[in-house]
């Protein structure tokens, strides 16, 4: 919706598969880190080391240590080619900001939110098993925590209208 309104989005989601794709450093460092047995025709098997990492507060560390400072790289990279294109919002989409203290590198922060049982539903419907997005959940910070630390926030749990109605809103201030 902030796109639709004229921001530039640049994704973690987006910059994690592009940080670890065949042939780049991070792919390396992930084999390296945990073996070839999360390598599947030629890639990272994302979901046997998302399996794994999910269940293993350890490994889940070993991961982010390698990968998060790439994803910043990315991202920096990205937002910088963004400002140069004129873009005068540029909304970073970095689903574990608050979770890595994150928050402090950017002007405003906007959370989006719905209940842990919406997001669990959202979750499967995508394809994940519900073990998997509630391991994925209890990784997170509580929700309410996060809310404490954003500027603004959304909420995503009721009709595409209202949640339109919030981001308007939101994007009434932050693109003054």
């Amino acid at each position: 919706m902030f796109r639709e309104l004229g921001a530039a989005i640049v994704d973690a989601d987006q910059a994690a598969h592009a940080v670890y794709a065949p042939g780049t450093p991070g792919f390396d460092a992930v084999v390296r880190e945990f073996g070839a047995q999360f390598v599947r025709d030629g890639a990272i098997d994302r979901r046997k080391l998302g399996d794994y990492v999910f269940n293993d507060a350890n490994a889940l560390g070993r991961l982010n240590a390698i990968v998060h400072p790439l994803v910043r790289r990315w991202m920096a990279e990205r937002t910088v080619e963004a400002a140069d294109r004129g873009a005068e919002v540029v909304i970073q989409d970095v689903p574990l900001l608050f979770e890595n203290g994150l928050q402090g590198l950017f002007s405003k922060t906007v959370l989006v939110h719905t209940s842990p049982a919406t997001q669990v539903r959202r979750l499967v419907e995508r394809g994940l098993e519900s073990a998997r997005a509630e391991a994925i959940l209890a990784s997170q910070m509580p929700i309410d925590d996060k809310r404490a630390l954003a500027d603004y926030i959304i909420d995503n749990g009721g009709t595409r209208e209202s949640t339109r109605r919030q981001v308007d809103e939101v994007w009434s201030e932050i693109s003054r």
